[in-house]
């Protein structure tokens, strides 16, 4: 499957503020979700599918990806 990234609508998350260090993100055709290094836009983009984004973000809403307490 090849994914037009050019057109691409990328943003922050809104509690990033104006930080420069940044994960963006874009919703994409057919559902699926870019993510890249907002320090380097020309780079790489790693792509998910619907299903892989939704466990994703189920996984962090759930605290799955919180760091360990001491």
């Amino acid at each position: 499957m090849s994914i037009h990234l050019p057109g691409a609508r990328w943003f922050k998350s809104s509690r990033s503020r104006e930080a420069q260090a940044c994960v963006e993100v874009a919703h994409l055709d057919g559902g699926m979700v870019g993510v890249r290094d907002s320090k380097n836009q020309s780079g790489p983009a790693l792509i998910f599918t619907p299903g892989e984004w939704d466990a994703f973000t189920a996984g962090v809403r759930g605290g799955e990806f919180d760091r360990p307490t001491a």
